[in-house]
């Protein structure tokens, strides 16, 4: 098995710190960033395998390339809610959160129960988490039904007011993400979409508009249909 050192050492020679300025004009945080970029970041994956441990190594180094790979070694069974909640708390940069809730959280048994969690949540990162779990959710978990997605409206509802843009458009991807699920959970979309479209909230109204625009794409009709 790498060790955490092998990795790091791996992570500096393959990294592409002319990436860092394009990373920054697209919101990413470039602090403590090598410049790796996600392909590469999933084949030393692969090469690495499953290691809670190193996972756990990794996001103590705090880089980013290094926490983004870290959920994608770890083992979703042996992750905690404290180890959820503690890097949660860390999340610094919308990219890593959503690596992070894409790869990892969302396959964990805590996944249904921390959305609700970090929904009710202050704080920027920890509030996208949750909606960005939720899209993860709707993309991921095929056994999932479709009250299971249902009773989170009022949560996407609640979070829709929020005018933080890290936020918003997390809530906007939840809803579009619930969406694409079926042809049920679509019409349930829509209906919440004009919901947000009739309230007096700005960033409510813009995420009706998205949702609308987007599960009214070919793409997602396409999607539906296949």
């Amino acid at each position: 098995m790498a060790t955490p050192d092998e990795v790091m050492e791996h992570l500096r020679a393959v990294a592409r710190p002319d990436q860092l300025a394009g990373m920054a004009r697209y919101g990413m945080n470039t602090t403590n960033r090598l410049g790796v970029t996600v392909p590469e970041l999933r084949r030393i994956a692969k090469m690495t395998g499953k290691d809670h441990e190193l996972a756990l190594a990794l996001w103590r180094t705090g880089v980013a390339d290094a926490r983004i790979l870290a959920s994608m070694v770890d083992e979703p069974q042996a992750v905690t809610p404290e180890q959820m909640d503690a890097w949660v708390a860390d999340f610094d940069s919308w990219d890593v959160c959503d690596q992070v809730c894409m790869n990892l959280f969302d396959k964990t048994p805590l996944a249904w129960q921390k959305v609700r969690e970090w929904a009710g949540r202050d704080e920027e990162f920890v509030k996208r988490a949750a909606f960005a779990l939720i899209a993860a959710l709707a993309w991921h978990d095929k056994q999932a039904d479709d009250a299971a997605f249902s009773a989170l409206l009022p949560v996407i509802v609640a979070g829709a007011a929020d005018e933080r843009n890290y936020v918003k458009k997390a809530v906007s991807w939840a809803l579009r993400h619930i969406g694409k699920r079926n042809a049920a959970l679509y019409a349930t979309a829509l209906r919440t979409a004009q919901e947000l479209a009739a309230s007096d909230s700005r960033p409510a109204r813009w995420i009706a508009r998205e949702t609308v625009k987007d599960l009214n794409s070919a793409a997602a009709q396409r999607r539906r249909r296949g």
